[in-house]
């Protein structure tokens, strides 16, 4: 069984900084899938939100995977019952574009839909759904820790996908990850190539991040004196954290995968604490546009 998990978000539409074949065709999201079952990959990662994704993935055979998806951003500022009822649609909705009887979890993908008045409409709903056996885990997508703590102070939840990477020590600092393995909340750690910013050489790195240009002089100092790529830091650093369940990848193609598996196995040298940054507007995507 891997650590490793497979986001599909690419399946789907075309997506991240490094993106440069755009979405993923048919032929090769099967050889993805085949790879990596035959590596031990048992999770997908997936949602309504990502363009065809699901409908690609029920063409395939995923009878082998877990599946995780996820609800929609409701607008409402506070939960009414025609949200639950677009709630149920769209995960039926799911369920057939997926061709699957029912998925290992289900995620509020915005953490913000919980913190609502009326969240519990939705909670006991996917409580209903868990008890007819159409889902096991019931979880949230979150940012920050602050967001994180507020959810758990209301919600029993399973599952908590959650932004890490090697820059980025806010969920270890903040005694998050020990707190979510001590209430036994299994981990999915998203955005381990911080949307394959990490991977970029120098001279490929848009300008707008030159305002960071202190800290990528250390990244690349340390990649080079330890004589490891940033594919190897930045997945073992990953692997390398006990309260992490999984560790999400989204690739182009199967090259990539078996790439980031070859990857994943070897030494992780000491990091040092000049690369730790709490700085939101990098370890945030959503801010890069107003960069």
């Amino acid at each position: 069984m891997s650590k490793i998990a497979l986001g599909t978000v690419q399946f789907g539409v075309d997506y991240g900084i490094n993106s440069i074949e755009g979405r993923v065709q048919s032929t090769e999201v099967g050889s993805i899938l085949s790879y990596a079952y035959s590596k031990g990959i048992d999770l997908l990662d997936t949602a309504p939100a990502y363009g065809d994704s699901e409908k690609i993935l029920g063409r395939m055979d995923i009878s082998n995977f877990k599946v995780v998806t996820k609800t929609r951003h409701f607008d409402s500022p506070k939960i009414n019952n025609n949200d639950i009822k677009l709630l149920n649609s769209d995960f039926y909705h799911s369920l057939k574009n997926l061709k699957q009887d029912s998925v290992y979890g289900i995620l509020i993908h915005n953490p913000g839909d919980l913190l609502k008045p009326g969240s519990e409409k939705l909670f006991d709903q996917l409580q209903e759904l868990k008890q007819e056996g159409k889902i096991t885990k019931i979880g949230v997508s979150v940012y920050d820790y602050s967001q994180l703590q507020s959810i758990l102070n209301i919600f029993d939840i399973d599952l908590v996908q959650l932004p890490f990477n090697i820059l980025d020590r806010r969920m270890i600092d903040s005694g998050m990850l020990v707190k979510l393995r001590e209430m036994n909340i299994e981990v999915h750690a998203r955005s381990v190539f911080l949307q394959g910013l990490l991977l970029m050489s120098e001279k490929n790195r848009p300008d707008k991040f030159k305002r960071w240009s202190n800290l990528w002089k250390i990244w690349h100092e340390w990649l080079n004196d330890n004589q490891i790529t940033a594919l190897e830091a930045t997945i073992r650093h990953a692997m390398s954290i006990p309260e992490i369940s999984k560790v999400l990848v989204g690739v182009d193609n199967k090259d990539q995968l078996k790439e980031i598996i070859i990857a994943s196995n070897g030494i992780l040298p000491n990091i040092p604490t000049e690369l730790h940054t709490n700085d939101i507007n990098l370890l945030n995507p959503s801010n890069w546009g107003r960069l």
